[in-house]
């Protein structure tokens, strides 16, 4: 069996304000793998995602991406292997004024620190990647289209590609599919499976959404006040788990 591409082990996390938002959570998802993270709203899911993404470090506890600590790092170094790990948020927050091609070549960016993407040039040798990563969200035919005048499933899938052009080996999806209509909601996650099929990604994803968990995860963590109730393949997860998650979640 390959070995983990995301790794959380034994995370716990306590703000300033004494809230305890993860007790012990530990996770691994593989590649090629989608898992879906389930849990009501204060269960520690986008903390969770968070602390994988190198965006906050936690009270103790470490993750790993491809095989490096990201909790540990600072700086340069931490900038250097959060290129590893590509995110997509719950709204696409695409430059409107720009292309979608333009938006898309900003996720490359990461490769090409100088002077002249510093002043806010795009680098043109990434133009023909950046119609790939089109290419496979179906969006190719929109690459001169600003990127304000496309529908919400439009815009999440061009924060896919933008996610993709980074050339990560991990992707982490915060609720991306909260504001979208069954329609599009359906074509990202079924992109999102795609990913990692076709492209050899560990895919870790927060949704709110159980039935969509079921449909097209590989495997589901439940996540109740902070810890991993359950870790398994969708067949091996029973209602009654999943209504659990979603009980009086107050402390």
């Amino acid at each position: 069996m390959s070995e983990a591409l995301i790794e959380a082990h034994s995370l716990f996390m306590r703000y300033p304000t004494g809230r305890l938002a993860l007790e012990g959570a530990s996770l691994a998802v593989r590649p090629g793998e989608f898992t879906v993270v389930l849990g009501a709203n204060g269960s520690g899911k986008s903390t969770l995602l968070r602390i994988v993404a190198g965006i906050i470090k936690p009270t103790e506890g470490t993750a790993r991406i491809a095989g490096q600590e990201i909790t540990r790092l600072t700086g340069r170094a931490l900038a250097d292997a959060r290129m590893a790990v590509g995110m997509v948020f719950q709204h696409a927050n695409l430059v409107k004024r720009r292309s979608v091609l333009a938006n898309v070549l900003c996720g490359t960016l990461g490769r090409h620190r100088n002077f002249a993407t510093a002043l806010g040039m795009l680098p043109r040798q990434e133009i023909p990647y950046g119609m790939h990563c089109l290419a496979n969200v179906g969006l190719q035919e929109f690459a001169a289209q600003r990127a304000g005048t496309l529908s919400g499933g439009q815009a999440q899938r061009a924060a896919i590609a933008r996610a993709l052009a980074q050339r990560p080996r991990a992707l982490l999806a915060d609720e991306p599919v909260a504001s979208l209509d069954p329609e599009a909601t359906n074509q990202v996650m079924r992109l999102l499976r795609h990913v990692a099929a076709n492209e050899g990604m560990a895919v870790l994803c927060v949704l709110h959404q159980p039935n969509l968990a079921r449909r097209y995860a590989d495997r589901i963590v439940g996540l109740r006040r902070g810890v991993v109730r359950f870790a398994a393949p969708p067949d091996e997860v029973t209602d009654p788990e999943i209504d659990a998650l979603y009980e009086e979640t107050a402390r």
